[in-house]
């Protein structure tokens, strides 16, 4: 059983951790067969979204326990977590510069570095089951994966620290409430909401949700003057090509618009 599946359906291009079995943990081999899946999606000029989900009722468990007992035990441990980073690493950052948007979709828990591929997508969704843990001070490991980047940003210093230091387990219902997720649904529904939402994303204007996602996250290093350069430049280069074309058309013939691909 292959431990990612991708596939594109028309715009949407959907990437599912598959190792239900091990409540989708993720090995080197799951890590390096993910990075090279979304990195198909960056490169996919049909797709104008992509979803990023788990198989069954997880996300991902983060770091799969036994590979790591197995490293322990033949003293492999510092090589295996230098792989596992190095990898976990280029999947965030391929989330993180994909040139469209990237929709998680929360079955049940994300933890460690499943949380990590979480947090990092432009949208997520969740079932009212779906737990958010980062597990890493469980077992003495250190946060990977951007989580002490994105956790800051998105709850604050204090938030974070509570929520690192005491393994705080975060219900779907909360994750809400803290920003963490965007919808919650009742399990039945998520899958569909899961199509419905990747089919708005898909119909949206691709190209300004990319510099949307640059311009988001360089707000967080540029001062003031930097990020009006960069939003600037952005504009300009939208001006260039047909989504602002269509999207001036359509308001002014007061009708919904259907962005072209750029």
């Amino acid at each position: 059983m292959e431990p990612i599946r991708a596939e594109r359906d028309g715009a949407v291009f959907t990437i599912t951790i598959n190792r239900p079995e091990r409540r989708n943990a993720l090995d080197v081999v799951s890590m390096i067969s993910l990075r090279e899946a979304l990195q198909r999606a960056s490169l996919d000029t049909a797709a104008r979204v992509v979803v990023l989900t788990g198989a069954g009722d997880s996300f991902s468990a983060g770091g799969d326990v036994s590979v790591m007992e197995q490293a322990r035990a033949t003293g492999t441990l510092p090589k295996l977590f230098h792989e596992l980073t190095a990898e976990m690493e280029h999947a965030i950052r391929e989330i993180v510069s994909m040139p469209k948007p990237v929709l998680a979709s929360l079955p049940g828990v994300a933890a460690g570095g499943g949380l990590s591929l979480a947090l990092a997508a432009d949208w997520r969704i969740a079932s009212d089951s779906a737990v958010l843990v980062p597990a890493f001070s469980q077992l003495g490991a250190v946060p990977d994966g951007g989580l002490t980047y994105f956790l800051p940003h998105y709850l604050g210093i204090g938030l974070a620290q509570q929520m690192l230091f005491s393994n705080a387990r975060i219900p779907a219902a909360r994750a809400l409430e803290l920003g963490l997720v965007h919808e919650v649904l009742a399990s039945g529904s998520l899958e569909q909401r899961r199509i419905e939402r990747a089919g708005e994303l898909a119909r949206g204007p691709t190209f300004a949700y990319g510099w949307t996602k640059r311009l988001l996250h360089s707000a967080f290093t540029e001062r003031i003057e930097g990020q009006m350069a960069l939003e600037r430049r952005g504009a300009v280069e939208a001006a260039r090509g047909p989504e602002l074309a269509e999207g001036i058309r359509a308001f002014r013939e007061k009708r919904p618009p259907k962005f072209p691909s750029q």
